[in-house]
């Protein structure tokens, strides 16, 4: 039977609510991330003020998603140009 990792436990707040999160990253990480959710929400509710918390979070997924779709085929296409360089 495999050895499991340990895993960490970081709790964490998120928009005002506590969160406790267990997972491979180490805690600055999730901190990290926290963070940066939180200061997307808040971005979020500046712009959509009347959003209760669930909508909110769901927009700020979606968007966060979008971002992280696109990114990855930024990243694609920029791989694909370089191998093709690396061809001639």
């Amino acid at each position: 039977m495999a050895e499991e990792k340990d895993k960490y436990k970081t709790t964490v707040t998120i928009y005002g609510q506590q969160y406790t999160i267990v997972g491979d990253d180490p805690p600055e990480h999730v901190r990290k991330v926290a963070k940066a959710l939180t200061e997307k929400m808040k971005e979020h509710k500046s712009l959509n003020p009347y959003l209760n918390t669930t909508r909110l979070a769901v927009l700020t997924a979606v968007n966060l998603v979008d971002e992280n779709l696109k990114m990855k085929d930024e990243y694609k296409n920029e791989q694909t140009i370089q191998e093709e360089n690396e061809d001639r």
